[in-house]
Order: C-alpha cells, then sequence, then structure tokens
C-alpha cells in the first residue's frame, strides 16, 4: 500500500504537515527530490514520526499528490463548503479577541434601546383645561320655556410622545340639581404628540316645567344682565394603543338667560378629577 503526505491545507488526524516544497531545478533531474522521511528510515532504519517532516512531492514512478489540493497546495475554489479542516484545540482562532468588550458592548445597547422604548412609550396622562363659555344663544316659546345653546372651550393637551385620538366628549348641563341639558360628540380629532388643541362643543339645554318661573326672570325688562349659575360637568375620552383614558371636570359657570352673548365670562373650577376608563 502506498503512503500519501497531505500538506497544511488538506485535513489529516491529529496531525497537520507544513506546506508544499516544491523543487523547481529541472536541470538537476527529477530523481534528484528524495523525501526527508526516506533519509531517515535509511539512517535509523525506524519510521520517525511524520509530521515532524516537511511534505514533499514524489515526482517519481511512487509519487502520489494530494487528491484534494493537487499538489499546489491550496484549495480549489467551489470546495470551500464540501471540505472540513481540522484544527488543535489551542489555535488562537478558536479564543476570537475582545470577546468581553463586544459582550459588554451589546449589553449597554439593548439597555439604552430599552429606555429609551421605555421612556418615549411609556403613558403620560392628558391634560384638559376649562376654558369657558365662549357663546350662548337664548330662545324662548309660548309655553315658557327658555332654550339655552351653550358653546364650550375647552384645550386638551397631550404630554406623550405619540399621537392621540379624542374619541368623544360628553357633557351636561345641571341648573338647581336638575340636568337641563346633556350632549355627546363621537370622533372628534387626533392630537400630535406633545401638542395643544382647542375644542369646542355646545350643550342644548331647556328650562321648562317646574322652572318654568325662570322664564319671568329671565324676559324681566327692568334687569340688564339675567345671570343664573349652571354647574358644567364635561368628560373627556382619549385613546392610544388600545388603552382609553377619561378625564372628567365640574365647574360652575354664569350663565346670562336674558339674550345672547358671545364674550367668555369668568369662572370659577372647584374640583378636577380624572377617572381612567374600566
Amino acid at each position: 500500500m502506498e503512503s500519501v503526505l497531505y500538506p497544511s491545507d488538506c485535513v489529516t488526524m491529529g496531525k497537520s504537515f507544513s506546506h508544499l516544497t516544491k523543487h523547481r531545478g529541472h536541470d538537476e533531474g527529477q530523481d534528484s527530490l528524495t523525501s526527508p522521511l526516506e533519509d531517515s528510515q535509511t539512517e535509523d532504519g525506524k519510521g520517525g514520526d511524520v509530521s515532524q517532516f516537511p511534505y514533499v512531492e514524489f515526482t517519481g514512478r511512487d509519487s502520489v499528490t494530494c487528491p484534494t489540493c493537487q499538489g499546489t497546495g491550496r484549495i480549489p475554489r467551489g470546495q470551500e463548503n464540501q471540505l472540513v479542516a481540522l484544527i488543535p484545540y489551542s489555535d488562537q482562532r478558536l479564543r476570537p479577541r475582545r470577546t468581553k468588550l463586544y459582550v459588554t458592548a451589546s449589553v449597554v445597547v439593548c439597555l439604552l434601546l430599552s429606555s429609551l422604548a421605555v421612556f418615549f412609550l411609556f403613558p403620560r396622562s392628558i391634560d384638559v383645561s376649562y376654558v369657558g363659555v365662549k357663546s350662548v344663544y337664548v330662545s324662548y316659546d309660548q309655553d315658557k320655556r327658555v332654550y339655552l345653546n351653550i358653546t364650550n372651550t375647552l384645550n386638551i393637551t397631550n404630554n406623550n410622545y405619540y399621537s392621540v385620538e379624542v374619541a368623544n366628549i360628553t357633557a351636561q348641563v345641571q341648573f338647581a340639581k336638575t340636568v337641563i341639558g346633556k350632549s355627546r360628540i363621537s370622533n372628534i380629532t387626533a392630537i400630535s404628540p406633545l401638542d395643544m388643541k382647542q375644542i369646542d362643543y355646545m350643550v342644548p339645554t331647556i328650562i321648562a316645567d317646574e322652572m318654568s318661573y325662570m322664564y319671568d326672570y329671565c324676559t324681566l325688562q327692568s334687569i340688564k344682565v339675567h345671570n343664573i349659575v349652571v354647574m358644567m360637568q364635561v368628560t373627556v375620552t382619549a385613546t392610544y394603543f388600545g388603552h382609553a383614558e377619561q378625564v372628567s371636570q365640574e365647574m360652575y359657570q354664569y350663565v346670562d338667560c336674558g339674550g345672547n352673548t358671545t364674550s367668555i365670562r369668568g369662572m370659577t373650577k372647584p374640583f378636577s378629577l380624572t377617572h381612567p376608563a374600566k
């Protein structure tokens, strides 16, 4: 059986031979090429470890060329994915440099991105500020009913870093602990991140029946200003990321029932309540 010596680029079990040494002296003849392995066996009569001898290509009658690299010491193209290289455990390629630095940098970057995501996506409250009554349209009928169309103004502030949808505004007006008007507005508007929008809403009210005596007061000619005190209740529902938040406010407001007004009057705001949606 013939023996074959492979170069370092070819795979051997446990040992890697050195690169191919080619003798190109054609003037000396091909018979001048000898193997160090043969010289070693001639001197001491024993076969040494072949891993300590360099690879020499045999060109004589009994020569065998490396079947993988064909004696060139290089792997042919197209066979990179077909060959398997065996390398020692102590090879430096198995110990990549700066591993701790890369792992630490990756952890720091992940923590930074997570912190930024939490900071920008963390839900913040929606601020609702009642500005006041923008206008009041007053009318009467023969049954001593007083009709008041009260238009109010709200400032809604979005404190989040993403848009918020104002789903609806629900409002009602009470006079003498009796609800005299209700209103609901849906699909109002969207508020941009860190932005504020002013929204007007109108509540139609009727003062009649057991409070028909207010008709005489509101139509009394000897009085120039016919102010009555009503309690405004408003609830704003905002949605973002599938979450709904409700902000409710109650305040007392003076309304002139003796004629049409368009000026914003002073108001008091005893308390402001925030009720998250269930």
